[in-house]
């Protein structure tokens, strides 16, 4: 029997303080469970609200196989003429915008042992823009993977519970696992579904959780008791770096386990 296919995936990088942590903690999280593949969500990497060329560079730099995103991937101007550049690159956007826009969100590749892997970006549409439908964007992304690839990872980015755990539940059994990100907070229902789907509502963010979602806590309190526009800062304190790590059976795609990780800064 193979040994199982293991992938760690970080939470939303948020700011300087999450892309800190994730290369202060990466190497560690390497060294102890040795994973075939590293997977983050990037899009709130550049302070808190897009991503920049080099920060693209500098993430895939600390070994991250494939950077997923989500609304805020517009945020930095720079960014869109990079997707233009880069139209098959690591950085993927959700697959549910128009398909005018640059970039793409389906990356098929291989580990450094050769297993195939491929990495599915979804963006929700409660509370966040009326894309394509996100279900059934999946169906055809699903469809367009060779059979031969069985370890298949979604990112579901959206905002709503119910969105996240619908889409769960509707693609358990034809993708390894569903991994909900967006709202920064790590959820405690990760699980393996019935037809072998790893599954959570949340990842959680890799960044400053002394804060509002990673925004400085005292500008966001003003801004809720007075309603005057504001400006938000990345917060500093309480620095962690969230993700899920998974076991999956390689020769089906079957997820094995998933299992929260979170680390701070006086942990090992």
């Amino acid at each position: 029997m193979k040994p199982p296919f293991r992938f760690l995936f970080i939470g939303d990088i948020f700011g300087h303080p999450g892309r800190r942590i994730v290369a202060e903690k990466l190497p560690g999280l390497v060294e102890e469970f040795s994973p075939d593949l590293i997977l983050a969500n990037g899009e709130n990497a550049a302070a808190g609200f897009g991503i920049t060329p080099p920060l693209v560079e500098e993430l895939l730099g600390l070994g991250i196989e494939v950077l997923t995103s989500g609304n805020h991937v517009w945020d930095k101007k720079e960014i869109i003429p990079y997707l233009t550049e880069h139209p098959d690159g690591r950085l993927l956007r959700p697959a549910n915008f128009p398909a005018s826009a640059p970039g793409h969100g389906l990356w098929v590749g291989r580990t450094s042992s050769k297993i195939p892997y491929a990495v599915l970006n979804l963006q929700g549409r409660v509370f966040l823009p009326p894309l394509e439908c996100p279900f059934r964007t999946a169906d055809a992304l699903l469809a367009s993977i060779p059979a031969e690839v069985k370890i298949r990872i979604a990112d579901v980015h959206a905002e709503a519970t119910s969105e996240k755990v619908t889409m769960g539940w509707y693609l358990d059994g034809r993708v390894t696992a569903v991994l909900g990100t967006h709202t920064h907070i790590p959820t405690a229902d990760e699980r393996v579904l019935p037809h072998g789907s790893a599954y959570i509502t949340d990842t959680g963010m890799s960044g400053p959780y002394d804060s509002v979602i990673g925004v400085d806590k005292v500008a966001v309190i003003k801004k809720y008791l007075d309603q005057m526009p504001a400006r938000f800062e990345v917060a500093k304190g309480d620095v962690r770096l969230c993700g899920v790590l998974v076991d999956a059976d390689p020769t089906s795609g079957k997820a094995l386990s998933i299992q929260r990780i979170m680390r701070r800064y006086n942990e090992p």
